[in-house]
């Protein structure tokens, strides 16, 4: 089985690119909503990390966003957390598709975390800035503050480009995404 993770900017269509590869997808922010809205054990240990922000089950994203908001520390407690679970999830996912070619992981901070292993094929995903500024815009619930927190712990745009082993210009057309990866998946199979 080969494993392509996409990595890319926050808002540059890393799921949208995942989708068209036509193979399985593990969408971590996806898990994390389920994580939030189903997970009671998750539920608990945030309850224990962050008494003051977080006060309900199903966990409600603000309360997730206020914590992070008030306290830089409080992210790093959140992603321990949850990031931990996801790992899990993932596996399963993984051991759930062993008999499929590829399977595509859409994890925003797989290199951060250390998730993918070095025989990993990396997808960059690269679009404007001014595109993915209009696109963030246009997201509910888009906080400038809270992304900028996400900026910084993330690795920066140009090392994950250059760990990467393709690279995808970004236009929002399937058209123009679907012949990359049709280039790709040439070159990999």
């Amino acid at each position: 089985m080969i494993k392509i993770g996409i990595l890319g900017d926050i808002g540059s269509g890393k799921s949208f690119v995942a989708k068209i590869f036509g193979y399985p997808v593990f969408n971590a922010d996806e898990e994390v909503s389920k994580l939030y809205k189903n997970n009671k054990k998750v539920y608990s240990k945030l309850k224990k990390e962050l008494p003051k922000h977080i006060s309900s089950f199903p966990i409600k994203k603000k309360e997730i966003s206020d914590a992070i908001l008030s306290n830089k520390s409080n992210l790093k407690k959140i992603v321990k957390i949850v990031h931990t679970e996801i790992r899990k999830k993932m596996n399963i996912f993984i051991k759930n598709n062993n008999n499929k070619k590829v399977v595509i992981l859409d994890i925003p901070l797989l290199l951060e975390n250390k998730i993918n292993s070095e025989k990993d094929i990396l997808v960059f995903v690269q679009s404007k800035k001014s595109e993915i500024s209009k696109r963030l815009k246009r997201r509910k619930n888009f906080d400038k503050k809270l992304f900028n927190k996400f900026k910084k712990i993330q690795l920066s745009l140009d090392y994950k480009k250059k760990k990467s082993t393709f690279v995808i210009k970004n236009d929002f057309t399937k058209k123009t995404v679907k012949k990359s990866i049709e280039t790709i998946l040439n070159k990999i199979l």
